[in-house]
């Protein structure tokens, strides 16, 4: 898979000058195209200048064994108008206790031997969206069952994905009711650290333009890998919430992968459950009930949170992901480094998400720039003795438009966060954020990046609790979305 850079003449009109003949379906967009072997080594003969960037297009995919368990009798009722959750994934098997639940596409083509092993995972992760707490009461989130909409873009083994890519495109242009989408394929190749994968990139483009939400897992090293490694595409997705596993102990699970992404960008967003050697995730197979581990299992439960809060509360994505990582953080130092954990643990119960403690105040505030603006925002908070008892935390999220061809520049929007009391001076941000003071301060790049999260479209800031935490002056707050805590 080659991206070009951008010209005037179109790619394929570019490669026919070349002597390169390109049908449409190896064309993805104006600078992205599938090459092979030989026309890649003409096109390096001839224009190698024309070459940006180069990935291999046939990867496997990350996953575990299943271990089986004795097959025990599930029953479900039938679906009524649940809210449907997108599943992309290997395929699916419909002769399962709760395939009336499950609408299932197949994408592959008839050309294509298929294996029972194709069935397990999809399957596999359909089973935790529709009717994951009937197998694992302890990871009972409270929002009840979802019906599926499973489409099979992949095998068992390895996939293109150039063609899912494609597949993806249409999917997502033909069932526009669905909002939340969970993709649990990933590659064990690790991600380049200077540019995003092709494939990240049009997840992005189709996020930003669809107005829906990828819930992608974070991917898994193999049982042999023990040192470092970074996560896989399309994991690398900025608009994506991508979701990493810890154990129960809530310490990052043995196959856990590392971000960030382009350096700066954290990934993964959040972290959850995805079973340990322990105590294994139970899931649905075409073979019966299996244990497994992986964030492929992790992700599941977290798209049905999204749906949750999009489908049934009606809450638009950027609330609703600002929710969840919110929720995810807390108000002491994290234990673990952002790199395997994101922004912390989402909560199991979905009403620690939508509700929060008798000790805190939420406010949630959203809205669309279209153009550079500033808003203020007066936040009400309480009052004791002349002075603000609290500490607060605050949330952003947006899903911009990206641009893969600008590199480190990927993304084409920022918006910056400053929340805290006003002085003469204007907004004392909570972390000390004076980008947009009036008064002159010199940032370096590096620091903008590190310390206020320039060019992420989440960011999260937060006062820690400590034992010397003192009241505050009183002045008016400034709030995105975010949580005092009194």
């Amino acid at each position: 898979m080659i991206t070009i850079y951008k010209t005037d003449v179109k790619a394929t009109k570019l490669m026919e000058k070349l002597g390169i003949n390109l049908q449409f379906t190896r064309v993805m967009d104006d600078t992205t195209i599938l090459l092979r072997p030989d026309e890649l080594t003409l096109l390096k003969q001839k224009a190698p200048y024309l070459i940006s960037m180069a990935v291999s297009d046939i990867t496997k995919l990350t996953k575990v064994d299943f271990n089986f368990c004795d097959n025990a009798v599930i029953t479900i009722p039938s679906p009524k108008n649940e809210p449907i959750i997108g599943v992309i994934d290997t395929l699916f098997d419909e002769n399962v206790y709760f395939s009336d639940w499950v609408e299932f596409k197949n994408m592959l083509s008839e050309d294509i031997p298929l294996s029972p092993s194709d069935y397990k995972h999809g399957t596999a992760v359909s089973s935790i969206i529709v009717d994951g707490p009937a197998s694992n009461p302890l990871m009972d989130d409270e929002c009840g069952r979802f019906r599926v909409r499973h489409f099979g873009v992949a095998s068992g083994n390895q996939f293109s994905s150039f063609t899912i890519l494609r597949n993806i495109n249409e999917i997502i242009s033909l069932n526009k009711d669905i909002k939340v989408w969970n993709l649990s394929l990933g590659s064990k190749l690790e991600i380049n650290p200077n540019f995003i994968s092709p494939e990240a990139a049009i997840l992005d483009k189709i996020q930003y333009e669809n107005d829906v939400t990828f819930v992608i897992a974070g991917t898994n090293k193999t049982w042999t890998q023990k040192q470092s490694m970074a996560i896989g595409t399309p994991a690398d997705s900025i608009n994506s919430l991508v979701v990493n596993s810890v154990d129960f102990d809530n310490r990052p699970a043995s196959y856990t992968r590392r971000g960030p992404v382009l350096s700066f960008f954290t990934k993964p967003d959040i972290s959850y459950y995805g079973g340990d050697e322990t105590k294994p995730m139970r899931v649905c197979t075409p073979t019966g009930e299996a244990f497994v581990i992986g964030t492929s299992f992790a992700a599941p439960w977290i798209a049905r949170k999204m749906s949750y809060l999009i489908d049934i509360l009606g809450l638009s994505r950027e609330v609703a992901k600002a929710l969840i990582i919110n929720s995810a953080t807390g108000w002491s130092k994290q234990e673990f480094d952002s790199s395997l954990i994101g922004h912390g643990i989402v909560p199991r119960k979905i009403d620690d998400i939508v509700r929060c403690p008798e000790d805190e105040i939420q406010f949630v505030l959203s809205g669309i720039s279209e153009k550079y603006d500033t808003y203020n925002y007066n936040i009400p908070v309480p009052i004791s003795k002349d002075k603000h008892p609290f500490i607060a935390k605050a949330t952003l999220c947006y899903f911009p438009c990206c641009s893969r061809n600008q590199g480190v520049d990927y993304t084409n929007t920022e918006l910056e966060i400053q929340f805290g009391r006003l002085n003469e001076k204007g907004i004392k941000s909570i972390d000390n954020n004076y980008q947009s003071s009036e008064v002159e301060y010199f940032t370096w790049e590096e620091d903008a990046r590190k310390l206020f999260r320039k060019w992420d479209n989440v960011k999260h800031i937060r006062e820690i609790s400590k034992k010397s935490n003192r009241a505050k002056k009183i002045h008016m707050g400034v709030l995105t979305c975010g949580t005092v805590k009194t």
